[in-house]
């Protein structure tokens, strides 16, 4: 059994009570804080039934070996992992759910990274997919970034994108790339069936054999000067669609 870990700050304590309380320990907490974004969080904490302990900053900043702790930690045992791709999407089919899976090629950016963990998390995205080259890890600023999602999303890197794109084609699930000059928006593909959104960095884009996987290529429209997003807004703006479609 691994041993528990600790975790700090309102979002990442936070996300972790909200999907899995029973694997929290307990939570230290700054009693000197009163203001009401404690108390909200000192009431879910509460309602959840997780073991609360009263502490001064400084005994929280040496549990978190940080003072950028907001007055809370927790300590945690770690929960169950999901180690591949093909369990992740087995256990979706088992259950009947639809994937919805965001794929980021030459992303290495650790904010951009993080900010597209956290927009996965809020549309309900099941993964995100990168190549192991020419691409962001999980860090510890991903992790401050993505406010709890490096948790609570699958990071997947794998070898090779575009092998990896046609196996998910063979499951059935539509790859749909995002491109300035394709000739559909966003707004006008199907988003309900098995679905994965690929983004590619601002500049360069795709790489032209990512590209060339995708069984469809659809743009953002771009109303302004600006000719692109940033990859985490641009994958909001995708993920956020497909949900608005499944919500229909």
């Amino acid at each position: 059994m691994s041993s528990p870990k600790v975790i700090f700050g309102f979002h990442a304590v936070g996300v972790r009570i909200k999907t899995a309380p029973k694997s929290v320990l307990e939570v230290l907490f700054d009693a000197s804080r009163r203001d009401a974004r404690m108390k909200q969080f000192i009431a879910r904490a509460q309602e959840a039934g997780v073991r609360l302990v009263e502490a001064d900053s400084l005994r929280i900043a040496k549990l978190a070996g940080s003072h950028g702790h907001q007055g809370v930690a927790a300590r945690v045992e770690p929960t169950a992992q999901i180690h591949s791709l093909d369990e992740l999407l087995e256990g979706l089919e088992e259950a009947g759910t639809v994937p919805l899976l965001l794929v980021l090629d030459g992303v290495t950016d650790p904010h951009n990274l993080g900010a597209c963990l956290r927009v996965a998390d809020g549309a309900g995205a099941h993964a995100v997919i990168a190549p192991k080259d020419h691409a962001a890890g999980i860090n510890a600023t991903v992790a401050k970034v993505a406010s709890g999602a490096a948790e609570t999303v699958p990071y997947f890197m794998v070898t090779n994108l575009a092998r990896t794109m046609n196996e998910l084609k063979e499951r059935s699930i539509w790859c749909v790339g995002t491109s300035d000059d394709a000739p559909g928006t966003i707004y006008q593909s199907d988003l309900k069936r098995p679905l994965a959104l690929v983004l590619g960095a601002e500049g360069d884009g795709m790489r032209q054999l990512t590209r060339k996987t995708c069984d469809e290529l659809v743009s953002i429209p771009m109303a302004g000067a600006v000719e692109s997003l940033n990859v985490s807004v641009a994958s909001g703006v995708c993920l956020y669609e497909a949900m608005r479609q499944r919500s229909d």
